[in-house]
């Protein structure tokens, strides 16, 4: 396979479907049939799951404090963990949830060296509860756990096919990126994924990939070599 450990970046307001607040479930079924189609194809697979779905901040004037609201944020991306472990127990996948909060009754601490060790024996290991501190989003924790188990990419999950300049669902004159530098998306400000996310990446040479997760294999096919959707790495000398 063209990566043998890979870390998958999971929206958790796409987990909520059409019903816009918590986990459809034929929408989690969605995204753990390439999972699952990318373990049993021999791949090491970590994932951390956003909390959309079930907090999405707060607004301006709110009553909630930044730091109290994070770590809200925090706690949903372990309702969205358990959820995607059943899942995969459902499917006769061996599954571990860590989280970077303690909760010892629910999930594993976060041990980049234990992650490693169930990665290696096969078991998908979802990350739960971001980096443990407020001010940081999922995609800075998908970026930190990706490099804490050495993963040969970050696979960011979408439902479009990749990079655009603008909102392809919304904009049908979007310029598709097959290609891009970390530079450039900082520049460019694409929002592919936040700029600490973007800049840990780049200063430590992980390759970022966007792909449509709800396309027909696609995840399964990258794997294999394909190239599919956009890829984003360091520029390269000539």
């Amino acid at each position: 396979m063209q990566y043998r450990r890979i870390l998958l970046k999971v929206s958790g307001e796409a987990l909520a479907g059409g019903k816009g607040f918590g986990i459809d479930e034929a929408m989690l079924a969605g995204f753990v049939a390439p999972v699952k189609a990318a373990h049993d194809n021999g791949a090491q697979v970590g994932i951390v799951i956003g909390g959309g779905n079930i907090f999405r901040g707060i607004s301006a004037g709110s009553m909630i404090d930044r730091v109290s609201a994070d770590h809200m944020g925090m706690l949903a991306t372990v309702i969205n963990a358990l959820a995607f472990k059943g899942a995969l127990i459902a499917q006769g996948i061996e599954c571990r949830v860590m989280s970077a909060i303690p909760m010892a009754t629910m999930a594993d601490p976060m041990v980049s060296e234990k992650a490693v060790r169930h990665l290696e024996k096969g078991r998908v290991v979802v990350f739960a509860g971001g980096t443990g501190s407020p001010f940081f989003t999922t995609d800075t924790t998908a970026a930190l756990r990706a490099l804490e188990i050495n993963a040969d990419v970050l696979i960011k999950a979408t439902k479009v096919n990749g990079i655009y300049d603008k909102d392809p669902m919304k904009h049908k004159d979007a310029v598709f990126f097959p290609q891009l530098d970390f530079d450039t998306v900082l520049k460019m400000n694409l929002g592919v994924m936040d700029a600490a996310a973007i800049s840990l990446c780049r200063d430590h040479n992980l390759e970022v990939r966007v792909i449509n997760i709800f396309e027909h294999d696609s995840l399964a096919r990258l794997l294999k070599g394909e190239e599919i959707g956009s890829v984003v790495r360091a520029r390269r000398v000539t």
